[in-house]
């Protein structure tokens, strides 16, 4: 058997070209680009007028089954299937998000892909790029400033007991999840307050960033952006603080897209990182707008299973672009198939158990569910579906057989196995030539929910349709905001639903088809200014804390000046 180096070897063994060239093939011109270093670059927002009138691109979306704590390579199968795109002589782009600081050195490392379907240069791609998270974080800190200076001068009367801002930083550590602030010795240092932090890809900020169609627009969503509430119920917002017009400032490089490049010369937008378990979990629609207008094929890719991601994908983000999907990719692994059976668990940092990694088809018959569940999803917005089976080598021939017959009976139009991690493009051609076809077939896309209907309606219809639940409970909390956000005009907003990725349910240890279950709503908060609400089912962490072993132990600089251990 072949072995494959590891993949930040890989990726360092491959001489780049430069991001002009890569500009350049993509159909971008020199005036609209500007430069960070030789191979990584931010487009400027000039270019879609320029290009308004070309062809539309075919839009393709990858999501997922469930996955496990492992992550199922669906990153791995959007640079491939752009590679194989590319191999069958397709124009193409890809558009993906930027990691955050806090899993690369938390728990996941690197996110750039893998193997030989990978974004270059990988080590700026999992670590600063261009700075854009860290704009979010100043911008937000920075009102979070100006709400504490409202508060000390009592310039609003905003009631302590009913402030939403909290910090952001873009590492993991739990420590920071509850604080107490303004507790120094002189009078000029402050009220005692109980505050925390959020990681930054947690913060509105970058959810507005990744929803937003242009600076004006930015500055437009900053202004509504809600930090507190006064005494009397009234809310408070930047544009109040007198901070939107700064925090903009701070974001106006930030709204600009990053292009980089694949192990295989293809472009790709590296822009925005919101959640997907909390915000909206998709990469910038700015960069889409850019993409779709450049190639024949664009592959974006939205977070975690195609009832997080995909679901906000369909109901948030194509709702704002005005983009509507031709295909989506649902990428799934035997392994993680096993896993839905019920009866074999995967915890990161351990070993998988023996029953994942030999032949098991009873196993593995009992876990499809999960898939046939998340194809049904997407069915639900009218766009037809292709499985991409993620290959391991341990997966054996009768196994992936047996998801392909399943995968067709539950309404995909094919399912492929996918080597593009050990093989790049030339392991992607087959996936490419099913998405093809298709995405040519003629779709009716369509909403899960109009907007015109209560926020019960709209909550109900996706734990009843996306998750399978039977009913949905709401907490005293939850009812008394439903009723508040629905007298301040907010019901009109689309549904962002805050629950774990690790099940289609709100326990993340139910797996496979959860049913018959009733979806506990404890709390539901506002994103004015990204433009949605998100009802908060269970428990969700908005700063995640480090493992017993971090992966930034792994990470160091050799005696040449080369980055060690990002996978």
């Amino acid at each position: 058997m072949q072995q494959i180096p590891s993949d930040i070897e890989i990726a360092q063994s491959i001489k780049l070209k430069p991001i002009l060239e890569i500009a350049k093939d993509a159909g971008i011109l020199p005036s609209e680009i500007e430069l960070y270093g030789d191979y990584k670059a931010k487009v400027k927002l000039e270019i879609l007028e320029r290009i308004k009138n070309n062809p539309q691109a075919k839009y393709i979306d990858v999501t997922a089954i469930t996955p496990t704590p492992l992550g199922e390579g669906k990153t791995v199968t959007t640079i491939g299937l752009s590679l194989g795109l590319a191999k069958v002589g397709k124009k193409v782009f890809t558009c993906i998000r930027q990691p955050s600081l806090g899993p690369v050195f938390g728990i996941k490392g690197g996110a750039a892909g893998g193997g030989y379907s990978q974004v270059l240069p990988m080590e700026d791609f999992n670590l600063h790029l261009t700075g854009d998270v860290h704009a979010v974080s100043i911008a937000h800190n920075l009102c979070m400033a100006f709400l504490n200076n409202a508060i000390y001068r009592r310039q609003i009367p905003i009631d302590p007991k009913k402030i939403l801002w909290r910090y952001v930083v873009d590492v993991s550590d739990r420590f920071l999840r509850s604080i107490i602030i303004g507790v120094g010795p002189g009078a000029d240092d402050g009220i005692p307050l109980m505050s925390g932090f959020d990681i930054s890809v947690a913060s509105e900020l970058m959810a507005i960033l990744a929803l937003t169609t242009s600076l004006k627009d930015l500055r437009e969503r900053l202004s509504r952006v809600v930090v507190a509430f006064t005494y009397d119920n009234k809310p408070v917002t930047a544009e109040d603080l007198k901070v939107a017009g700064s925090m903009t400032v701070l974001l106006k490089d930030a709204i600009k897209p990053n292009l980089l490049q694949t192990t295989e010369y293809t472009p790709v937008f590296v822009h925005t990182g919101p959640f997907a378990n909390i915000a909206h979990g998709n990469n910038s629609i700015i960069a889409d707008l850019i993409a779709t207008k450049l190639a024949e094929y664009v592959v974006t890719e939205s977070g975690f299973g195609a009832d997080c991601g995909m679901e906000k994908f369909m109901n948030i983000k194509c709702r704002y672009s005005g983009l509507k999907p031709d295909c989506v990719v649902m990428v799934c692994t035997v392994r993680a198939l096993k896993m839905h059976s019920g009866k074999v668990n995967v915890v990161a940092g351990k070993p998988l158990p023996e029953e994942l990694t030999k032949e098991n088809l009873q196993l593995l018959e009992e876990g499809l569910c999960n898939l046939e569940k998340q194809i049904e999803n997407a069915l639900l917005h009218g766009v037809p579906v292709v499985v991409a089976i993620n290959r391991f080598t341990t997966d054996t021939d009768k196994e992936l057989a047996l998801i392909q017959k399943r995968a067709k009976e539950f309404g995909a139009e094919d399912a492929v196995v996918s080597e593009v991690w050990a093989k790049g493009g030339e392991g992607g051609k087959d996936l490419a030539y099913a998405v093809i076809k298709a995405a040519n077939k003629p779709n009716n896309f369509k909403f899960l929910y109009p907007l015109d209907i209560p926020i019960k309606d709209k909550i109900h219809i996706i734990a009843t349709k996306i998750y399978g639940a039977k009913d949905v409970q709401y907490s005293p909390l939850a009812e008394e905001k439903i009723k508040l956000f629905t007298q301040l005009g907010w019901d009109k907003l689309p549904i962002c639903m805050a629950k774990t990725h690790l099940s289609l349910s709100h326990e993340p240890t139910w797996k496979g088809r959860p049913k018959d279950f009733t979806l506990p709503i404890r709390d539901i908060r506002a994103s004015v200014g990204a433009g949605f609400l998100y009802p908060l089912c269970g428990e969700m962490r908005t700063m995640p804390g480090l493992p017993s072993v971090p992966a930034g132990t792994k990470i160091d600089i050799d005696e040449e000046g080369k980055i060690v251990g990002i996978f």
